[in-house]
């Protein structure tokens, strides 16, 4: 009965923390301006606590990202076209873009946060090479496309939170702008058509 109970607490802190973060992020001006003690404090845990679930900043932030990316993962991995495995690789290749920028665009400082955390390069974290993998996978379907491992690393540098964060924010563009011009740029390096062709073929 107590393992229940230590198990039960331990599900109770992690999503207190969660919640915590998440409403830190969304907050503050800066990711940097979160620290985990910030977070035990708003979540009313102990900072062992926190340390014992998540190992570290970077741990908090990845598991911060998994739960907020779950509705499109779900969606990715088993949900219908255009982003289910059922879709034509050119329009689930635009449409695994734009979802991933729509993504960034509405969690920017979390996407900075983590981009920035744990190595020195966002390349080598485990969710870059997991959309990489999976862009990659469907570029590979498309009929003439050479180079699909170069070309996910260039189509997902055009994602990148901290590129999504300047254009948003000092250049002030649009989120719709900002969508269309990553549709445009992505159906040219494909060579696939409009993106208006694209989205009446679906």
């Amino acid at each position: 009965m107590a393992e229940r109970k230590s198990r039960v607490d331990a599900v109770r802190n992690r999503e207190a923390v969660l919640a915590a973060a998440d409403a830190l992020f969304a907050r503050r001006e800066s990711p940097e301006d979160v620290t985990m003690a910030d977070v035990a404090a708003a979540a009313g845990v102990g900072k062992g606590t926190l340390f014992r679930a998540f190992g570290d900043r970077a741990g908090l932030l990845r598991a911060l990202y998994q739960a907020r990316l779950e509705p499109i993962s779900r969606a990715v991995d088993s949900g219908p076209p255009p982003l289910g495995p059922a879709a034509l690789p050119e329009q689930r290749a635009l449409a695994l873009l734009d979802a991933l920028l729509c993504f960034k665009i509405d969690n920017r400082r979390l996407t900075v946060a983590l981009e920035e955390s744990g190595s020195s390069s966002p390349y080598q974290a485990e969710h870059y090479e997991r959309w990489h993998g999976l862009l990659r996978s469907v570029l590979e379907q498309i009929p003439g496309l050479t180079n699909s491992d170069f070309t996910a690393h260039a189509l997902l540098a055009a994602t990148r939170a901290d590129l999504v964060e300047h254009l948003t924010g000092q250049e002030r563009v649009s989120r719709d702008g900002l969508r269309a011009q990553l549709a445009d740029f992505t159906t040219r390096v494909l060579g696939t058509g409009s993106p208006r062709e694209a989205a009446a073929a679906d």
